[in-house]
């Protein structure tokens, strides 16, 4: 249909054009693109200023080009431009979901029951995994988190670049590069590039407290009830300090204190029956500061840097213990006859740095940089027990940590000749040591109590160990694993004639732990007329297999069908892992297609690009296989073999290559500006994306059992075809007049899937469109007041059947994409100076 294709990734909203950044202004080059501020530009964009567009389009990026001074609407590649401004005036002061809010190409889910994917929570670009999207910080490669996300849930198998450690306090803007851009920047940029871009401002500065709360009423299977509270405050400030000629130092901080939600259903197995769990957002507490700094060191050189850490502690539930004839012995040798909920407890410790020099050498412009980037993520189960160790178990334990850390050193050259019309050379060469650890925990957290210590368990039962809710690290678990790779790119764009731009890039790659790759990309634009330009791109690109998906090792318990399994994840090399079929992972590797239009005339702009994403020897996260799935003979061999590993395991998982997806959609954003004298400004924006994803390749088993496992059933499938919205539609009005300014968007949002084993067990989210408005009041210096709604008319998708919920748990589909908490109303009061 016609009106499903008013499409792509949201509010194409740049910073006040009365106070651009100061690297909209200066010429970036190469990746390692930190900006220098110019003393000239006191201010940066204040924390709640009016929002504009820009100049016609006019917003210079530098990401997806090497060339200075390219606009988003002249470039060969579609990029959106997102405002620090536009991502604040919202309910949420979380990226990743403030993102999702204005860029349909984006999706945010929130899960919950999923251990520590609740806390950490991964975005898509275009329906790929999360870690297919490549993230810069200031056009310098950003670090993955340390957390895998192990469980059913949209980005299983995924170890992705957590969006929520950078507050938007700290953001000038962001670029979104919705291509294929391997050859350009190296792995994971298959589904697109995100660039954040921080904040650059010699003078000025921000506070400001946003306060929200829900009032909502939940309408569950078997339950019915209104809900006013569950509050989030976030603190937050920004001050720009000037030294020397054009010296910066922006220093920003952010403080964020979640209480939980919970929109679980009646537990039915419980008598009175009433709520057992807890199902929402995690209770969450977290500090966060970043500073930007840059400055003259010569004539021609220049020095910059930045530096960021969060501390984050969340706390979400797993699923209740109840009372019931199995467990009740359980529960009594524990003390806990009436059942328990178990928390989970990540802690999230992340850094970011960069430091580079930049300037002109014998006519080149040349870029050296060197970056560190660490996550740590400590675990700790609270309010549990270990039924193994009887009425000896402790109730709090600690389970242990995982930890990543990547260096990055990059040297990057760009040079303009007086080819053609112009041709601008950029190349460099890159080199990267990633690290990943696995550190155990205590022997609660995980074991069999020390002989003679147990009471209350009788000798010759057998107590499968390990916390309830998440089971500890074992010293089998523990792993030192690093790598290194080095690459070096050449990145071509000539100017051919006044109508045609044609860019051509190639990247090789060695990695220390799987050989070489290589890959390229070839661009053209022409322009019909001043007002109407086409485009397009082919490429190819790869991603390699991270260090989490090749060494990751644990039992824990998998929710499955509603039951908890004690499950284990293997390297795929191991002796589990190898006898169930796994080999040593590989690259995936991608071909991209686009081609698209610009349309520009006057106050209107409209570009609309449809692609095709070819990804093969994908990499996923197997089926649980467990030994009650196949035949008597193979299902003893299975037994034997996760007996052997003396973990009390029930089922095994490891990751394999050999998936193949195909990904076809178009986006479009519309946009109109409308300045009248007297009634303000007025920016319309039509923005959406339509995705269709098909898995064209399920790799088969190279185990020896015979019937072989099915590695990939059809939840697994699901999820990637059906589990993000098929279509995204986002519509918004931003008006403004002087000091007063209003903003209504409505979002519409196509059915997911959240898939079970049969048809019968899948969960849709079905359609819905969510309504969000705010009214302000900002001072460009002195007050700033909002107040805003999101989900003003408290949409939830589409409620759980009793049939597919046998535990009262999951009161609505965590596949949701926009969440499940209903109404939010909130006020932001701050102060620039």
């Amino acid at each position: 249909m016609i009106s499903e294709l008013l499409l792509s990734t949201a509010a194409i909203v740049a910073p006040a054009a009365s106070t651009p950044p100061a690297s909209a202004q200066q010429a970036q080059t190469g990746q390692g693109q930190a900006g220098e501020a110019q003393a000239e530009q006191a201010q940066a964009a204040p924390v709640a200023d009016a929002a504009t567009t820009g100049d016609e389009g006019g917003d210079i990026i530098v990401t997806g080009t090497r060339v200075e001074g390219r606009s988003r609407l002249d470039s060969v590649s579609p990029v959106d431009v997102l405002s620090g401004a536009s991502l604040q005036r919202q309910g949420t002061t979380e990226l990743g979901a403030a993102l999702s809010a204005i860029a349909p190409s984006i999706d945010f889910p929130r899960p919950s029951a999923n251990d520590a994917t609740d806390a950490i929570r991964p975005a898509t670009l275009r329906g790929l995994a999360p870690d297919q999207t490549l993230v810069l910080i200031n056009g310098i490669r950003g670090h993955t988190s340390a957390n895998l996300n192990t469980n059913g849930t949209v980005g299983r198998g995924s170890a992705a670049v957590d969006l929520n450690t950078i507050p938007t306090v700290a953001l000038d803007r962001i670029e979104v590069l919705r291509d294929g851009a391997s050859a350009q920047y190296g792995s994971d940029a298959i589904a697109g590039v995100v660039n954040l871009r921080l904040r650059e401002a010699r003078s000025g500065g921000g506070a400001q407290v946003v306060y929200g709360f829900y009032d909502t009423q939940v309408d569950t299977a078997n339950n019915r009830r209104h809900v006013t509270g569950e509050p989030t405050v976030t603190v937050s400030a920004w001050q720009g300090i000037g030294f020397g000629s054009d010296g910066f130092l922006t220093v920003s901080g952010e403080y964020l204190k979640r209480q939980p939600t919970n929109r679980a259903d009646i537990d039915t197995r419980v008598t009175p029956r009433r709520v057992t769990g807890r199902y929402g957002d995690p209770e969450t507490e977290q500090y966060t500061g970043y500073v930007n700094a840059g400055t003259s060191l010569t004539d021609n050189i220049s020095l910059y840097a930045f530096g960021g850490y969060q501390d984050r502690d969340s706390r979400g539930a797993a699923f209740p213990r109840i009372r019931t004839t199995a467990s009740a012995p359980l529960l009594d040798r524990a003390g806990l006859s009436n059942g328990f909920l178990p928390i989970i407890n990540t802690r999230s410790k992340d850094i970011n740095s960069a430091a580079g020099l930049r300037g002109d050498l014998g006519g080149f412009n040349v870029d050296l940089s060197l970056s560190y980037g660490r996550n740590t993520v400590d675990f700790r189960t609270l309010d549990s027990t270990n039924y193994a160790y009887g009425s000896a178990s402790p109730r709090d334990f600690r389970d242990g940590s995982v930890a990543y850390d990547q260096y990055v050193a990059g040297l990057d050259v760009t040079r303009k000749f007086d080819v053609f019309q112009s041709l601008n050379l950029a190349f460099g060469i890159e080199g990267r040591r990633e690290g990943y650890k696995i550190s155990a925990g205590e022997p609660a957290s995980y074991g069999y109590a020390p002989a003679g210590t147990v009471t209350g368990i009788p000798a010759g039962t057998t107590v499968a160990p390990g916390a309830q809710g998440f089971g500890g690290f074992s010293p089998l678990n523990e792993v030192k694993r690093s790598r290194r790779n080095g690459s070096i790119y050449v990145d071509v764009e000539a100017q051919m004639t006044d109508k045609l731009l044609l860019g051509l890039a190639g990247r090789a790659e060695d990695y220390s732990d799987f050989g070489t790759t290589a890959t390229g990309k070839f661009s053209a634009r022409y322009d019909l007329a001043d007002w109407i330009a086409l485009r397009g791109t082919a490429s190819t690109g790869f991603r390699a297999p991270s260090l989490q998906q090749q060494y990751f090792t644990q039992i824990a318990s998998v929710v499955t069908n509603g039951v908890p399994v004690l499950t284990g994840t293997f390297p795929s090399t191991s002796t589990v892992g190898a006898a169930l079929g796994g080999l040593p992972l590989e690259p995936e590797k991608s071909t991209n297609l686009s081609a698209g239009t610009v349309i520009r005339a006057g106050g209107f702009d409209l570009t609309l690009d449809a692609y095709r994403i070819h990804i093969r020897n994908q990499i996923g996260l197997s089926e649980n296989i467990s030994a009650s799935g196949s035949t008597a003979a193979v299902n003893a061999q299975i037994a034997q073999l996760l007996a052997a590993t003396n973990t009390g395991a029930s089922a095994a998982r490891f990751f394999i290559n050999g998936l193949a997806t195909t990904t076809k959609g178009i986006d479009l954003v519309a946009h109109y500006r409308w300045r009248t004298a007297e009634a303000g400004a007025f920016d319309f924006t039509l923005a959406g994306n339509i995705n269709d994803v098909k898995v064209t390749r399920v790799p088969t088993s190279t185990a020896t059992l015979n019937p072989a496992p099915t590695l990939f059933a059809r939840s697994r499938i699901l999820t990637l075809e059906d589990g993000t919205p098929q279509q995204k539609v986002t519509g918004t009005v931003d008006w403004s007049l002087e000091r007063l300014g209003a903003l209504a968007r409505v979002t519409y949002y196509g059915d997911v899937n959240q898939p079970g084993t049969t048809p019968a067990a899948d969960v849709h989210t079905g359609r819905h469109a969510i309504t969000d408005i705010e009214l302000r009041y900002a001072a460009p210096k002195g007050a700033q007041i909002g107040l805003g709604v999101s989900n003003l008319f408290d949409v939830y998708p589409d409620r759980t059947i009793p049939a597919n919920n046998s535990t009262g748990v999951l009161g609505f589909p965590y596949y949701s994409p926009f969440g499940f908490n209903g109404r939010y109303l909130y006020a932001r009061v701050g102060l620039n100076w």
